[in-house]
């Protein structure tokens, strides 16, 4: 199972110079439900909504989205071993605790910030 961070999908909704591997899109994909407030943001900021509303669409089909609940709420507020921004705070939450009741995630990001984290919380990279 992947968790896919926000710098994942944007990468691929927005053809970045960077994509995830191909491997990851035959994958069972799950998310924070910021994923989608995250996505959709930058669409409209950018202008976008037209052009690449479908792809948008096409992405957040793909992946279960996870309510933040109570549990993944109180871990956010827990120290993190790296400094973490918020809303990076509680995608790493979600992930704990989908890796807390499945036997293996792994986060699928670019983000620098949340690789390091990531990997000092003991979670595995999917690239």
């Amino acid at each position: 199972m992947i968790y896919l961070d926000t710098s994942a999908a944007l990468a691929m909704l927005l053809a970045e110079n960077r994509k995830p591997p191909a491997r990851i899109w035959a994958e069972p994909l799950v998310a924070s439900r910021l994923l989608e407030y995250e996505i959709w943001t930058r669409v409209h900021a950018r202008g976008l909504a037209k052009s690449h509303a479908g792809a948008a669409h096409a992405i957040l089909e793909r992946v279960t989205l996870i309510e933040l609940s109570p549990p993944v709420l109180q871990r956010a507020l827990e120290p993190f071993p790296v400094g973490v921004r918020t809303l990076d705070a509680l995608h790493l939450a979600t992930a704990l605790y989908l890796a807390s009741v499945r036997q293996k995630l792994l986060v699928a990001t670019f983000d620098a910030r949340m690789r390091e984290a990531a990997e000092a919380l003991g979670l595995g990279l999917a690239f």
